[in-house]
């Protein structure tokens, strides 16, 4: 196996066909200290403390018209198997595989596991905070022409194994997918549509197998206007999931102002549509932000749309921002004030809760950079509700995270 980077090599150097090979690794070990990570712990209940690492090998190749980029990762806490173990808990996954040709200039066409991130990824992003990160196998068509215009569209089709006659899909995934994305732009303003129809299997009162479909729609927008800047956005979701109709709606804010190169601050708002806790009609009227990075919205710690607050009463989410960058160093505090956005019924407070988030981090060199935060939840009794726990308790997280990013080589001829 170490021979087979220096045969490709070889066979590079006696082409007359390729022009780049390079290979990259990352290795990104992170400490946390979880107290109310997620959710609300009890006085019983003790915080957790781990380190988990992603270690991440790449290697890309490149000529005129094809691309080619093919990666593995290993995602593991310290200590999850022993110090003399035959197998490791996780494995070697593949995280990217796939062949991007050039049709023409401006049409290429990509096929493989591939990452899907556009916008500010609300709705679809790499989700690079996991240590698993969110790639997708699938058919992409890009087209771009002059004046910063770009067309996606991308079709996925998927399915446990090479069976022989059809068998349910019971992998935690859609069973296939279809988007649009538009993207154009004009001196500091640009704008983006997206169009994207999910089907999802799933088993019916009669153990039968059946497929939904849920459609997502909108717009995003982001503008520069002297110190100022900011986005805008809006989705609408329609259609059928787990045989319930779904309509629901997403709509955000965020404006910022530059005073300086080191100082900037802004105010945002979000707004997720819910379902009233009392709700009997059956209809789901709760906004899913689908593969969004999430963790990037609505606070750090994770209490809304990262793994849970699904099919719920969604969430109005009002936030400050401060930033001071320096050099090589930035910081940030970030407060949040979260309420429900549907009914919490039997005349139950919407409000949530408060988080304050502060981060910082630290490029040592350009490929090693040292980041860390601290969060705390001020949680109320409707949030008890949701959630469980007793937010009279103290609900913190901390963490610090070394992301070490070199490259390993590059060829080219």
């Amino acid at each position: 196996m170490k021979r087979y980077p220096f045969l490709f090599l070889f066979f590079l150097a006696f082409s007359g066909i390729a022009q780049e090979f390079s290979a990259d690794l990352q290795l990104k070990p992170r400490f946390e200290f979880r107290n109310g990570f997620k959710t609300l712990l009890t006085e019983e209940q003790d915080p957790a403390a781990f380190v988990s690492q992603r270690s991440r090998l790449g290697m890309s190749y490149r000529d005129e018209d094809l691309q080619l980029r093919f990666s593995v990762q290993n995602i593991r806490v310290w200590g999850d198997v022993p110090t003399m173990t035959t197998a490791d808990k996780n494995g070697l996954a593949v995280f990217e595989a796939y062949a991007d040709y050039n049709v023409s200039p401006s049409l290429s066409v990509r096929l493989g596991r591939q990452v899907l991130s556009y916008d500010n990824q609300r709705i679809l992003g790499e989700v690079d905070w996991a240590q698993q990160a969110q790639s997708h196998d699938a058919a992409l068509i890009s087209w771009s022409a002059e004046g910063d215009q770009r067309l996606d569209i991308g079709v996925a089709l998927n399915a446990g194994a090479e069976d022989i006659v059809q068998v349910p899909y019971v992998v935690n995934n859609y069973k296939n997918m279809q988007f649009a994305w538009y993207h154009f732009g004009v001196n500091n303003v640009s704008f983006s549509l997206l169009m994207m129809n999910t089907g999802y299997e799933y088993e019916t009162a009669l153990q039968k197998r059946d497929t939904d479909y849920l459609q997502t729609f909108g717009a995003f927008h982001r503008f520069t206007s002297g110190n100022f800047y900011g986005d805008v956005s809006a989705y609408g979701q329609t259609g059928k999931r787990n045989d319930r109709k779904v309509l629901a709606w997403y709509g955000g804010l965020n404006l910022n102002y530059r005073f300086s190169e080191s100082w900037n601050t802004g105010l945002g708002a979000e707004y997720l549509s819910g379902t009233d806790r009392n709700d009997l009609s059956g209809e789901n009227n709760s906004f899913t932000p689908l593969f969004g990075t999430n963790h990037a919205f609505n606070g750090f710690m994770d209490y809304f749309y990262v793994g849970n607050h699904q099919n719920t009463v969604g969430l109005t989410d009002i936030y400050g921002r401060i930033t001071w960058t320096r050099s090589q160093f930035d910081l940030s505090f970030m407060p949040h004030v979260f309420y429900a956005a549907a009914d919490m019924g039997s005349g139950k407070d919407k409000y949530l809760g408060t988080e304050i988030d502060i981060a910082g981090s630290y490029k040592v060199r350009n490929d090693l950079a040292v980041s860390f935060g601290y969060s705390q939840m001020f949680g109320s009794e409707s949030l008890e509700i949701l959630k469980g726990g007793d937010s009279g308790e103290i609900q913190n997280w901390a963490w610090v995270m070394v992301n070490f990013n070199p490259g390993l080589f590059s060829f080219s001829k």
